[in-house]
């Protein structure tokens, strides 16, 4: 297990940079960046990796995520956390989906939020997925 948990937080390390490099991005949650402001603290507490999980704010809200999500073609729009493959979620269409935009907002979920958990897969192919599906949004 820790071998796999080693490169999700690999593989997810990468992601996170790249995705703080784009310009269709307007934020990246992800205590391993050295811009999070949960950086000291994840590398105190988890020194050996942050998780795969990446959370991220595509630019121009709600509809340019979900139009990112459709486009991905590697990964799943699912649930879940830590599987063997990279899973996709968009919180305030599925887990959060019974809020108003004001609720969202006072729980800090906005319209182009997207959870992203790494998987497994050879990271330039995630990075090409996630490629790809940015280049189909304004």
């Amino acid at each position: 297990v820790y071998k796999r948990q080693k490169q999700y937080c690999e593989n997810a390390m990468i992601v996170a940079e790249h995705l703080a490099s784009s310009d269709k991005i307007d934020s990246v949650s992800y205590p391993g960046l050295k811009s999070d402001k949960y950086y000291d603290l994840g590398r105190k507490y988890m020194p050996d990796g942050c998780s795969g999980v990446i959370s991220f704010s595509i630019k121009g809200g709600r509809s340019n995520a979900v139009k990112f999500m459709d486009s991905l073609k590697l990964a799943s729009n699912v649930v879940h956390v830590a599987d063997i493959r990279t899973c996709v979620l968009h919180p305030a269409s599925a887990t959060h989906r019974q809020l108003t935009d004001e609720q969202l907002e006072a729980a800090g979920i906005d319209g182009g939020m997207i959870r992203f958990s790494c998987g497994l897969e050879n990271v330039g192919d995630i990075i090409a997925d996630i490629d790809q599906a940015l280049e189909k949004i304004n």
